[in-house]
């Protein structure tokens, strides 16, 4: 025997499995690309240039005291935990704690050593 606490459960269940479904459908896309798009990362012209960078990344980067060139020779991006290595075709590695281009002897106050 079904009872209305049932029916109200089995009617929330079956509504949340709906909208999730839905939700995930239309996240999905028609899987196009934009007619622009030529599949590359657009690499910036040197790793100085900021200007795909958002201000509030531009701070992060001073906040964590990234600098060009380390100050302690040991110490440098290209041998650091955190630092990813440039690609392919880019001229410019990154780092995983803040976005945009990062110089391989770049330094940082959460420099993490390779051990």
């Amino acid at each position: 025997m079904n009872t209305r606490r049932d029916f109200i459960r089995n009617a929330l269940g079956m509504s949340g499995m709906l909208f999730g479904g839905i939700f995930l459908i239309s996240g999905c896309g028609n899987g196009k690309k934009p007619a622009n798009d030529t599949g590359e990362t657009k690499q910036p012209a040197s790793c100085k240039d900021l200007s795909g960078i958002s201000a509030e990344e531009k701070e992060k980067r001073q906040k964590l005291g990234y600098v060009e060139e380390t100050p302690i020779v040991d110490s440098k991006c290209g041998n650091c935990k955190l630092y990813l290595p440039p690609g392919e075709k880019e001229s410019c590695g990154s780092c995983s704690l803040f976005k945009g281009p990062v110089e391989e002897n770049g330094y940082c106050t959460y420099y993490a050593p390779l051990s």
